[in-house]
């Protein structure tokens, strides 16, 4: 095929990415369900404060529960790509750029299946397990670009070849330095780089590199010590869903375990063809899968490559399928001629372009879009955590909240009383009062919405998502004051 040519003739990665992108914002509805988690919210507005300003937060800006109390905003780069991406087209900019972004770690994964020299048609077998695996985490938040980084970081670690100079060793500090400064998972930089030293492929000093250049963050060493106190902290962290293990007799969750089961025998495979980094990666993300639906995604994105790697060569060792692989073989020597990246900027503005057609926001169902427009501005206002991210989107970070997605922040035992209050267990109401609330924004579901009225409080709004409630107590103390 002639160069020209190829640059418009897209291989199958570009392929399987420009559907995705073009699956996930509009038949997944990404253009709502990207923004089915609220702290989408935060992110965006922390990303906005820090270009406005060009200063990191330091103190909770937010909250009216811990403010000016420390804080440490340790995905300010995802931010700032968010804050951005809004600034210049709002709401749809952002759905865009983790569109984009989920697209292109498909693109990766697909390079990755390249690297391992994985068999072409079982790849195109397991990229159904591979979305149908992510999209449980399909979210504008900032975890999405760390699925980038992990990608590559392992596509470095296969393709990278000796000899090894101080071009490696710059390369392997800007890119751990950079993900430090993005997501919170910049700590497998250096996992990735021990494990393939260890097997020979990379060497030593490069560990050293990828555990120490993450230093180059605006928090210094107090990084890596906020993210070990937050990931070891199990009291927390067992309140928090998202790290809690995935329930794996939800319906349509066949493709996910099949995508835990391959990841586990991949490596197995993998141990017994002399891969045994292959296998400690395999075991070591299968075992976070198991215990965090955060982790499956993991298994699908770095596992099924492995697998695909082990069984193929397992296969090729055996004999076992010879006209398959010689036939797949051929159709990866095809599409090896092949890059087409001339038609992936027209696939981003065609998907810009249909933004615009459909309603990119917060899902109305979920968060109180209509009921915002009640809450008075000077209302000290409880809202679960749930709501706490959209809070802060909607009124441009000016309203403090009492609750918001920051778990990390907040901490076990504010998660306690929370978790008290909106239970209704024994001492919900001494926990309750020692807020002063004004006004009361909760889910129409929610046991509070059923208990506030006997203890005087009154509905002042309902529509299908939310109800807002009134303390009339209260609220005529207050009058009573503005009176004298």
């Amino acid at each position: 095929m002639r160069p020209v040519i190829a640059w418009f003739a897209p291989d199958l990665a570009l392929v399987a990415a420009t559907v995705t992108l073009f699956y996930c914002l509009f038949l997944f509805q990404g253009y709502r369900k990207l923004f089915r988690d609220s702290d989408a919210g935060w992110h965006i507005r922390t990303g906005e404060s820090i270009l406005a300003t060009g200063r990191l937060p330091r103190t909770d800006p937010y909250s009216f529960t811990r403010a000016g109390e420390p804080w440490v905003a340790w995905e300010w780069g995802a931010d700032i790509a968010a804050g951005a991406a809004h600034r210049a087209a709002g709401l749809r900019g952002v759905a865009l750029l983790y569109g984009v972004g989920i697209a292109t770690g498909v693109w990766l994964w697909f390079r990755l299946h390249w690297a391992l020299d994985g068999n072409f048609l079982m790849a195109c077998v397991f990229s159904p397990l591979l979305l149908s695996t992510c999209n449980i985490h399909w979210l504008a938040r900032p975890h999405v670009l760390g699925w980038l980084f992990l990608l590559a970081a392992l596509l470095y670690a296969e393709t990278s070849r000796a000899p090894f100079g101080w071009r490696h060793a710059l390369t392997i500090a800007a890119f751990s330095a950079l993900w430090a400064n993005v997501h919170a998972s910049f700590f497998f930089a250096a996992i990735i780089a021990l494990l393939y030293a260890a097997a020979r492929r990379l060497p030593w000093w490069a560990v050293a590199v990828a555990a120490l250049a993450p230093l180059a963050n605006p928090y210094g060493w107090q990084l890596y010590a906020h993210v070990f106190r937050y990931l070891t902290d199990t009291e927390l962290l067992s309140r928090i869903g998202e790290f809690q293990s995935f329930d794996f007799h939800t319906p349509g969750s066949g493709q996910i375990i099949a995508t835990v089961i391959l990841g586990i025998a991949g490596g197995t495979l993998a141990l017994r063809l002399g891969r045994w980094e292959h296998f400690a990666l395999a075991m070591l993300i299968s075992l976070l899968a198991l215990r965090s639906a955060r982790a499956l995604p993991l298994s699908a994105l770095l596992l099924l490559p492995i697998a695909n790697a082990a069984i193929t060569r397992t296969f090729e060792r055996d004999g076992v399928f010879r006209g398959f692989h010689a036939y797949a073989g051929r159709l990866r020597q095809l599409d090896r001629q092949m890059i087409g990246w001339m038609l992936a900027p027209a696939a981003i503005a065609a998907a810009y372009f249909l933004l615009r057609f459909v309603p990119v926001g917060f899902p109305p169902g979920e968060f109180p879009v209509a009921a915002y427009a009640m809450v008075p501005p000077e209302a000290r206002l409880f809202a679960p955590d749930k709501y706490g991210g959209y809070l802060i989107y909607r009124s441009a970070g000016t309203r403090q909240v009492f609750f918001d997605g920051r778990s990390d922040f907040y901490g076990a035992e504010f998660l306690k009383q929370y978790s008290r209050m909106v239970q209704l267990r024994p001492g919900w109401r001494a926990a309750w009062d020692s807020f002063h609330f004004t006004h009361a924004l909760v889910p129409n579901d929610y046991p509070l919405v059923e208990a506030l009225p006997q203890i005087g409080w009154q509905t002042v709004y309902r529509d299908g998502t939310a109800t807002l409630l009134v303390d009339r107590a209260r609220d005529a103390k207050s009058a009573g004051r503005v009176e004298d």
